[in-house]
């Protein structure tokens, strides 16, 4: 049971995912349409028994679309020529993935704006304003 490293305490079983080959697309020439060279990746990330609670919520959010109502994400490479990198690349971009997932947000501190950066954001609308009162319609008063 071969095991793909992701970070140092986040290692997947290489049997969690599930790699179809299917028609692609892209470069190839007539070879496009013999060989199935393009991957779908496949990975049940609400299921998976190596990503603690925290991290597998990042990642659906992370994930968007690309995650199925079931909590199965979808990774689709088919930009080489050779089904072999196509599959390296589509487990390169999921690994990039719950790497980006297993990072801890920063906390945002709350700030104040400083008193200068205050002033020129009102200088700046105070010209705003004299510039489209000018504009206006001249009455005969």
């Amino acid at each position: 049971m071969p095991l793909i490293r992701v970070t140092d305490s986040i290692s997947l079983d290489d049997r969690e995912l599930e790699e179809r080959f299917i028609l692609s697309s892209g470069p190839g020439g007539q070879n496009v349409n013999k060989v199935s060279s393009a991957v779908q990746l496949r990975f049940d990330v609400a299921g998976s028994p190596a990503l603690p609670d925290e991290v597998k919520q990042r990642l659906l959010r992370l994930a968007g679309k690309r995650v199925s109502k079931d909590g199965v994400l979808s990774l689709t490479a088919r930009g080489e020529r050779s089904q072999e990198r196509n599959r390296e690349d589509a487990r390169a971009r999921l690994i990039a993935l719950i790497r980006r997932a297993a990072e801890m947000p920063k906390r945002r501190r709350a700030t104040r704006p400083t008193r200068a950066s205050v002033e020129r954001r009102l200088q700046a609308k105070s010209i705003r304003k004299r510039t489209k009162t000018t504009r206006s319609k001249v009455t005969d008063e």
